[in-house]
């Protein structure tokens, strides 16, 4: 299993606890974070012995070309001092080193693309975390927000719900206009009942008045008669 079908199946394992355990989402995505940095921490370690081993085919492949010239550079200096038996052997170091050159470039070009290949991937993955990193916060911000919305939503049904609350309020509203209609009809009546009592004594006064001015006038003109009557 390659470096990042492990990163995948860590996060892939890491996710599905999380949502298993219905853990809060600003919690979750806090964490996923961590793990996919955690991991990409790993990954680029892998990477990097990767691209070790990669330089170090490189310069061992460097060595053996270096190796093949300077053998063929010492047959050219024994041919022509005469020495060709020094010649051959120094023709046969050359042709071991390219032999070991030839094997090792397909090794190491091999490698530089696995590697080349790697890094690429890497660049990806980066790139997706940090872009998930962009998004965690809008993605808490909503949470949060159906999270508000589901709690008003259940306070409003539950208002809804409780209908005798209100139902006992309204009673005692109409409870108290009837005191009050009452009350004021009370103060009307008293009002009125004053009115009449004061009109009948009123009454009474002009009554019992003009009846004695009369008697006083009936009383006078019969002192007036009685006093002619006696003269004549």
């Amino acid at each position: 299993m390659g470096i990042f079908d492990r990163f995948k199946t860590v996060l892939s394992s890491n996710i599905n606890d999380m949502i298993s355990k219905a853990e809060n989402p600003e919690k979750m995505l806090n964490q996923l974070l961590i793990d996919m940095n955690q991991q990409m921490i790993e990954s680029k370690k892998s990477v990097a012995m990767a691209i070790a081993d990669e330089k170090k085919i490189e310069r061992e492949l460097l060595e053996q070309k270096r190796q093949v010239e300077e053998w063929e550079r010492k047959a050219v200096i024994a041919v022509k001092a005469g020495r060709d038996d020094l010649a051959k052997e120094a023709l046969l170091r050359k042709q071991e080193a390219e032999n070991y050159y030839l094997q090792l470039k397909p090794q190491w070009e091999s490698q530089k693309a696995a590697v080349e290949k790697l890094k690429e991937t890497l660049r990806q993955l980066q790139n997706k975390i940090d872009e998930a990193a962009r998004k965690k916060n809008i993605l808490i911000a909503r949470a949060k927000r159906a999270e508000a919305q589901q709690k008003i939503q259940k306070t409003l049904t539950s208002m809804s719900g409780n209908t005798s609350a209100f139902d006992t309020f309204d009673r005692m509203a109409k409870k108290v206009d009837e005191l009050e209609a009452r009350a004021e009809a009370s103060v009307e009546l008293a009002d009125l009942s004053q009115s009449s009592s004061l009109e009948k004594e009123f009454a009474k006064l002009e009554s019992s008045g003009a009846g004695a001015d009369l008697l006083l006038e009936e009383l006078k003109q019969k002192m007036l008669t009685e006093g002619s009557t006696g003269q004549a």
